[in-house]
């Protein structure tokens, strides 16, 4: 650890969220202040998920630390697309669907930021404010000027796919230069001297810090965090079902809780110093647990990161309805329901049918596989083969089947 004085960077680095910085004494200074610190967070999906969660906890870092925190909105620079570590070019998309993606997007910093006017309030900027009204060659004479192709053609990104001889488009090559020219505007216009982002970031991040003292003679800063893996290299916020989104809509409050449920033994105590507020103490009480007391840690850990997203009730809820499923052997009706139509399947549901309603399964293939390895329940029955399951089989209490892959997948079909 590093000995920092100011409580944002101090906080940062106790809980694990610093991986690499520019000028680290002259940012300390910096941050014994009211420093303004921003995020940019392109709008490619209408919700964020679990991997985004680094970034905004950093911001609730510095807000609670006093500082300022921003939060941009790519809706410039996601009609280009972020190339960084991506072998391929991303799909462009239309200014509706970004238009749509930043109002999904916004719902999810509200449970951690404070907006308003304040010193230490946070803001949301779009960057095509700015982005849309420069210029072509205005931006090429007053920024492109700065930036070498040599020194861009040496970024990780740019090298592997010139080296994989795989197309690195002139669209593309531009982003660096736009993400530089964020970190100016928002100098200039709200006296924000820190950007921070992921590792993979660092590159862009830097050419930032540059353009800021080559431009206005101004001491920029940058700050990264690790990208964050699972304890066995899996990637943050993925599981068997996809992306853990941060919407209601996306992923339930309970599907939430039991993402956080499922983190791996080694992994708790580091999950809970960047994804909660824990004090620390606490969080060493709960490292210190093993064999199953390990359960609490866990359990602490998805109700802590569950409150702070959809409220104290929902973790609740959530963890009662996991206890019922998985303890008791019984159904809660705060289980994730799908919808079966009866219509269409005739005197009952084959169990692939539920299965795939259930979106335990992606295939056909997956769900007889599943039943073939003993991993399907269906309304607590071991089922090995595909079979019809009668609508009078519905449990009376839920009016729903209860499907189950494994030990922990659980969701409820409800026939319509």
């Amino acid at each position: 650890m590093s000995n920092y004085t100011s409580e944002f960077l101090r906080t940062l680095d106790e809980r694990g969220y610093i991986k690499q910085v520019t000028h680290n004494q002259e940012l300390d200074s910096y941050c014994a202040g009211t420093p303004v610190a921003y995020i940019g967070f392109d709008a490619t999906a209408d919700s964020l998920h679990v991997g985004h969660m680094v970034g905004i906890m950093m911001l609730r870092r510095l807000q609670q630390a006093g500082g300022k925190p921003i939060v941009l909105m790519g809706g410039g620079t996601t009609k280009i697309g972020d190339p960084t570590d991506k072998e391929k070019s991303r799909p462009i998309l239309s200014e509706e669907d970004i238009a749509n993606n930043i109002r999904g997007i916004r719902s999810a910093f509200e449970p951690f930021l404070t907006f308003g006017d304040g010193p230490s309030d946070a803001i949301m900027v779009n960057n095509a404010d700015w982005l849309d009204k420069i210029g072509y060659i205005e931006f090429l004479r007053d920024i492109g000027k700065y930036f070498t192709i040599n020194t861009m053609v040496k970024q990780d990104t740019v090298a592997r796919r010139l080296r994989n001889e795989e197309p690195y488009t002139f669209l593309e090559f531009n982003y660096l230069l736009l993400q530089s020219y964020d970190f100016l505007e928002l100098s200039r216009r709200y006296g924000c001297f820190l950007q921070m982002g992921g590792s993979d970031q660092w590159g862009n991040i830097v050419g930032g810090v540059d353009l800021l003292h080559k431009a206005d003679g101004q001491q920029g800063f940058g700050l990264t965090c690790p990208l964050i893996t699972t304890a066995s290299g899996g990637k943050m916020g993925k599981t068997a079902d996809g992306a853990v989104w941060l919407n209601a809509e996306r992923r339930s409050p309970y599907e939430y809780w039991q993402f956080w449920r499922n983190t791996e033994d080694a992994d708790v105590g580091r999950f809970m110093r960047l994804f909660t507020d824990l004090p620390l103490d606490e969080i060493a009480h709960y490292e210190a647990l093993s064999g199953a007391e390990i359960n609490n840690a866990k359990i602490a850990l998805a109700n802590a990161a569950t409150t702070m997203l959809h409220g104290e009730q929902a973790a609740s809820e959530a963890e009662a309805a996991a206890a019922k499923a998985f303890i008791g052997g019984g159904v809660s009706a705060d289980l994730p329901t799908f919808d079966i139509v009866m219509a269409d399947h005739g005197e009952g549901a084959s169990t692939v049918a539920l299965l795939r309603a259930a979106d335990l399964v992606k295939s056909n293939g997956e769900a007889r596989r599943k039943m073939a390895e003993g991993a399907v329940r269906v309304n607590d029955q071991k089922v090995d083969e595909d079979q019809t399951h009668a609508w009078a089989d519905i449990l009376s209490d839920v009016s729903a089947f209860k499907v189950q892959v494994g030990k922990k997948r659980i969701a409820l079909v409800k026939p319509v």
